[in-house]
């Protein structure tokens, strides 16, 4: 039986029924099955491992929470305490079902069929899937050899005058972060008609002292978004916040027109509020990643494998064979990771920084396997 036989004639999409898969993480009741024990070492999937401040748990456990009741349509408290953090006005912000929904929003905002995308390679699956969806087409700019952005490729290829461009910076899933003169040669290299979507998924890992990619582009002149989410440093991965931050008030309103209008239930927006009056947790969580992702680099090198620089909690590195291959042998042990599928990049893996204890069974597991 063909596929129209079983689907009955239905006529699909075909850039949606096209579209490749997106490289999720594996759940951990499926890592128990496959390593027939409890303990997992979830390193896949860029959560923080600490958990979420303890005022967040407060929060979802009060009375202010009534999951009985729609969620503010408009995010009104969260977009307000964003406004007041950031330095901008409440109109610039949309706030998503993570940050992956504003990245469909945007696409869905700004593309039509033909329009042309830029995004770098190693790439987050959605800078690319999105666009797709839409009929559009993407030109994925390759790492150096070093594991960097490739900047003067990248210049000539937005001077070419995309309708789109994503990157991310600290970049999934390599780890490394744009300092602030390529960063501003990319800027400078947008010309009119672009949309220069900058993602920083992963901004508060980033050193101390790190280039603040909304701070350049807020005095940059270009048509800007800036990414930003709860789910990675501030550890409400499971439930779901994400924000844009627009260059102007009319690209916002654009953007939260391509969403649906309860997008972001009531436990999320107030679990993110709570987070941001708790800014000394993340700060301190985040200081302590640092410090591990140090050891674990340098522990990885010592092994013999080439280690991406990163400003994240993950390290991307070359393995010695088939990535699918260590991961699915990974997993036999209770370990969870991410296996690089993109054409040309099948020998990476990224694995994302747990406690010390999970990072040393990963560690272990890696220096049995290379010898």
């Amino acid at each position: 039986m063909n596929a129209s036989e079983r689907t009955n004639g239905l006529t699909f999409n075909p850039h949606v029924s096209a579209l490749p898969p997106y490289n999720a993480g594996v759940n951990v009741a499926i890592a128990r099955a496959a390593a027939g024990r409890e303990d997992i070492a979830r390193l896949g999937s860029n959560e923080n491992f600490e958990g979420c401040s303890p005022k967040v748990m407060q929060a979802l456990a009060s009375g202010a929470f009534e999951p009985w009741r729609y969620a503010d349509p408009a995010c009104t408290a969260l977009r307000g305490a964003l406004a007041q953090r950031l330095s901008v006005d409440t109109a610039q912000i949309v706030v998503g079902n993570g940050s992956e929904e504003m990245i469909a929003a945007i696409s869905r905002a700004m593309l039509v069929e033909k329009s042309t995308v830029v995004t770098v390679v190693p790439s987050f699956g959605l800078h690319e899937i999105e666009p797709l969806a839409l009929g559009a087409q993407v030109t994925k700019v390759p790492m150096t050899s070093d594991f960097g952005f490739d900047i003067e490729t990248l210049e000539r290829t937005i001077a070419a005058g995309p309708r789109l461009v994503f990157l991310s910076s600290p970049w999934n899933p390599v780890g490394p972060a744009l300092d602030a003169s390529n960063l501003q040669r990319l800027i400078k290299a947008v010309p009119a008609g672009t949309l220069f979507v900058l993602d920083e998924a992963y901004f508060e890992f980033a050193d101390t002292g790190s280039v603040d990619g909304l701070e350049l582009l807020r005095h940059s002149g270009v048509p800007y978004v800036v990414l930003r989410t709860f789910s990675k440093a501030y550890g409400l991965a499971g439930l779901r916040v994400g924000y844009a931050v627009c260059s102007d008030a009319e690209i916002a309103r654009v953007v939260a027109s391509a969403k649906t209008p309860f997008n972001v239930n009531a436990a999320a927006q107030l679990a993110a509020v709570a987070a941001l009056e708790d800014e000394a947790w993340m700060t301190a969580s985040v200081a302590r990643l640092r410090l591990e992702r140090d050891r674990v680099a340098q522990a990885l090198r010592a092994i013999g494998l080439r280690v991406a620089p990163s400003q994240t909690n993950f390290l991307f590195f070359e393995t010695k064979g088939d990535s699918s291959q260590l991961a699915t042998a990974l997993l036999q042990q209770g370990i969870i990771v991410k296996a690089w599928r993109e054409p040309g990049y099948e020998r990476f893996l990224r694995a994302t920084l747990g406690s010390a204890q999970d990072n040393d069974r990963l560690l272990a597991a890696l220096a049995n396997h290379s010898h």
